[in-house]
């Protein structure tokens, strides 16, 4: 069995990937990063070249700029909607074989504070949103117009050890350590009771595994369903280094987060057999000891 993954190496990439040799299957890492293969999922004829030569059992593609920040405009269409035709277009043409996995996001549905399932609409609010649900059509005409073996996972919060400071979670960590060690700064951070999971991405790496080994279901929503607080976050981490937070955080109380609350409806995951193994706490565990 040979298999790709674009954007291999982000956490998502590294996850699947210690899935997949424990399993002794080859594995072709590409990435825009220094990986095994480097190269650009928007450039087409790169992609056609290696599909074309591979033809591969699985395809991912998990490369994309996590945010959604009207700047990364550009990087996210070029990255995420140009990215999934490239792909697609290819296996088309040269591999049809191939069942492929897109990466959706709880950040392109309509959130009304009720847990997110399939069913929920897509809502365009930000330019990262609209890449997605650019890609998901895309997907969806390439299943129903060419009987392309197209799957989508949409991925709530998961995080690990791997994660940058860019990410609320591991830049909390990652000042709580420091703090620990000596440093006198102060962490600045806005609204704490915004809800939402804190999965493990080796959970949610297994669930797309599950997903893409079925045959007749193609769309989940990949989460634990479970949400809690960011200040529950802060609140044990600073614990686990014998801390006050209060004595460490500032908060920003004029901060608009996006939303308050961003939980799934994992029903239909869970008939397919998943559960998460590593909660909130082991999750902040396995993160503060890095």
């Amino acid at each position: 069995m040979k298999i790709i993954i674009f954007g291999a190496s982000g956490q998502d990439g590294f996850y699947l990937n210690q899935i997949l040799t424990h399993s002794l299957i080859e594995v072709i890492n590409i990435s825009r990063a220094s990986v095994s293969v480097p190269g650009d999922i928007s450039n087409y004829s790169f992609v056609e070249s290696v599909i074309k030569k591979n033809k591969p059992d699985f395809v991912f593609h998990f490369a994309a700029n996590s945010t959604t920040r009207h700047s990364a405009l550009f990087e996210n269409h070029e990255t995420i909607s140009t990215g999934t035709l490239n792909l697609l277009e290819s296996i088309r043409l040269h591999s049809p074989d191939t069942k492929v996995f897109l990466s959706g996001s709880a950040m392109q549905f309509k959130n009304n504070g009720i847990p997110i399932d399939e069913s929920t609409s897509f809502e365009a609010s930000s330019p990262y949103s609209v890449a997605r649900i650019q890609s998901v059509y895309a997907g969806r005409y390439y299943r129903d117009k060419f009987n392309i073996k197209v799957y989508i996972g949409y991925f709530f919060n998961h995080d690990s050890p791997l994660r940058t400071e860019h990410h609320v979670n591991q830049k909390i960590v990652a000042a709580v350590n420091r703090i620990s060690n000596g440093s006198v700064e102060k962490l600045t951070i806005g609204n704490v009771d915004v809800r939402k999971e804190f999965s493990y991405a080796g959970d949610i790496m297994e669930a797309v595994w599950q997903l893409v080994k079925q045959d007749d279901i193609f769309e989940v929503v990949i989460g634990s369903g479970e949400a809690h607080s960011i200040m529950e976050w802060v609140d044990y981490c600073f614990v686990q280094k014998n801390m006050d937070w209060k004595k460490h955080v500032v908060l920003q109380t004029d901060f608009e987060p996006e939303y308050k609350i961003l939980v799934s409806n994992p029903q239909l995951l869970a008939s397919l057999g998943w559960k998460p193994k590593v909660d909130f706490y082991q999750l902040a565990n396995m993160m503060i000891n890095g």
